[in-house]
């Protein structure tokens, strides 16, 4: 921490400024994300059939993985196998998920931008 205060002190007497010291970088910024707002088109990213393929996919993934992961579980205790087995396979499932919604924005994105 007093390295720090050390360096922050030479910066300060050496008037070397940053672009957040300075109001007029922090001005532009905020007017250029109003502007890009006002000229942004609003995509429909999520409609009643996409939720629905998505929900198919993520539920066969789901006991795809299940099948996978549950061979894996050191134990003989079939609860526990059915126990960390469905753990495990929701984790992937809900990763499986994130990665669908993040694919489908970038593709609209993509599918939008050649458009214009």
């Amino acid at each position: 921490l007093p390295l720090l205060a050390q360096n922050m002190r030479y910066l300060r007497a050496k008037n070397i400024q940053f672009s957040v010291d300075n109001i007029v970088y922090l001005g532009s910024f905020f007017s250029s994300m109003a502007e890009h707002e006002k000229t942004e088109t609003k995509l429909k990213l999520a409609t009643p059939g996409s939720i629905a393929v998505d929900a198919i996919l993520v539920v066969a993934f789901f006991i795809y993985m299940y099948t996978v992961v549950s061979t894996h579980v050191p134990s003989e205790d079939p609860k526990m196998i059915h126990l960390w087995g469905a753990l495990t396979a929701s984790c992937l499932a809900a990763l499986f998920w994130l990665a669908l919604q993040m694919f489908r924005v970038v593709y609209k994105a993509q599918c939008e931008a050649k458009k214009k």
